[in-house]
């Protein structure tokens, strides 16, 4: 196996269905992921989103991820039981997942329980501390400052890095 390095970007957040949730694209190189992927993707999230529970802030964040493979993934995290992130996946054009074709833009709803790979977990580690910074930790939950503090735009990293 090879690693291969991968490019991260930070869109500004966005609200869905009442959740709002940061954003981290990871393409091949440093070229935004194609429109239509991102429609696509944006259009199928809200089936992936839990229902709120008690007291913990609707938020979270969501890996768009276009694999070298051609196909896309799309994982969405989000905050549940105040300490607890929810984790729900959708592919696209990927027959190794149960895509029903080779459309990156025709999403489907995972089974497998699985929580990203190795480009996409960067975005996980710096979640957890952000939301420990921002709403698990103080008396009064920040959630202006959790959604201002994302991972930092640029290589996914990579060993050594």
């Amino acid at each position: 196996m090879t690693f291969t390095e991968k490019f991260l970007r930070t869109p500004s957040p966005i609200e869905v269905d009442g959740w709002r949730l940061k954003r981290y694209y990871v393409n091949n190189d440093d070229t935004p992921i194609d429109a239509a992927i991102e429609e696509a993707a944006l259009a199928h999230l809200p089936t992936l989103l839990p229902e709120a529970q008690g007291d913990t802030p609707p938020a979270g964040f969501i890996v768009l991820h276009r694999g070298s493979d051609g196909a896309a993934y799309l994982n969405s995290y989000a905050w549940v039981w105040d300490n607890v992130i929810s984790c729900t996946n959708a592919a696209a054009g990927q027959k190794v997942v149960d895509c029903p074709d080779d459309d990156p833009t025709h999403f489907v709803t995972l089974t497998k329980p699985w929580i990203g790979c190795i480009w996409e977990l960067p975005a996980v580690g710096h979640e957890r501390d952000a939301w420990v910074r921002h709403v698990f930790a103080p008396d009064e939950p920040d959630l202006v400052g959790y959604l201002a503090d994302s991972l930092a735009e640029g290589r996914t990293g990579g060993s050594g890095h």
